[in-house]
């Protein structure tokens, strides 16, 4: 399995539980929002810290499980992971979140 594969299976469960949270959800701009600022946050700093720990040499990805993509030194693949993240998390708060009584 491939980075890809794993990263399509991590997707799209964040995507489903993210969509649930949105279809019940009484504010659905907040909980876009909300998820927006954290993907932009989180991929930024992805970017950043990605591309310093790559140059001095703390990790490398193997060839071959890569499709080539990459922004600076950090391939596209690891930006799955914080874009999922927030998609997960933000669903996931607003699924369990305590609902106000009107």
């Amino acid at each position: 399995m491939n980075f890809a594969q794993l990263n399509a299976i991590f997707l799209v469960v964040a995507a489903l539980i993210f969509a649930t949270a949105l279809w019940r959800s009484r504010k659905p701009y907040s909980v876009v929002m909300a998820a927006s600022v954290s993907i932009l946050v989180l991929v930024v700093l992805t970017v950043i810290f990605d591309n310093v720990m790559i140059a001095s040499g703390l990790f490398d990805y193997g060839g071959h499980t890569l499709n080539g993509l990459r922004l600076g030194l950090a391939p596209i693949e690891d930006f799955a992971y914080p874009v999922g993240g927030a998609l997960l998390l933000t669903g996931l708060w607003t699924l369990f979140a305590r609902r106000e009584t009107q």
